[in-house]
């Protein structure tokens, strides 16, 4: 009798847990969007995902959290749950963009997106340009003030939804 209890109980709080943490469907978006100094014309340049114009990426003006990630990353996978709950909130108050290094096509990139909720523009890096600007490894995430300036890196995993909120907050002055 014992053990058919603890078996309807392990089924009952197994109903429970989710196994998908992102419920919405990602969309590949246009980067047009993103804030640019249009007049920096050198540099290291950025394909957008979409395909619309891409942008060079000293160009790049916030407040802006910049999220540089592989769709082959594990890790990259883990925070993305924490991305997609923070842009929830902080649409229209400082932009997310991303960018996908070290792909073997764009195709793996637009994938990635739409099946990991990801609703805000996303680049490209065809030639893996960027690996001496952001450093070796991904994620990274970089808090990028208004005159373009990175005010903070962080290297590795975003643990927490509260962890993005406090580093914006912290180094951009934005409010979330």
């Amino acid at each position: 009798m014992k053990v058919i209890f603890f078996i309807i109980c392990a089924l009952l709080l197994s109903g429970c847990s989710n196994s998908d943490p992102v419920a919405q469907t990602g969309e590949v978006i246009s980067c047009e969007s993103v804030t640019t100094d249009t007049e920096v014309v050198e540099g290291i340049a950025l394909e957008c995902v979409d395909g619309s114009p891409g942008a060079i990426i000293e160009s790049l003006r916030g407040p802006m959290v910049l999220n540089v990630w592989g769709s082959w990353c594990t890790t990259c996978l883990d925070e993305m749950p924490e991305f997609v709950s923070f842009y929830s909130k902080a649409k229209g108050k400082v932009q997310l963009v991303g960018i996908a290094v070290e792909e073997a096509s764009p195709t793996n990139s637009q994938r990635f997106i739409e099946e990991n909720g990801m609703t805000w523009p996303n680049y490209y890096d065809r030639e893996n340009e960027t690996r001496a600007y952001f450093g070796m490894g991904v994620p990274v995430t970089l808090f990028i003030d208004a005159s373009g300036k990175t005010v903070f890196k962080k290297i590795g995993v975003i643990e927490s939804e509260s962890e993005l909120i406090a580093l914006t907050e912290k180094y951009l002055g934005v409010q979330i």
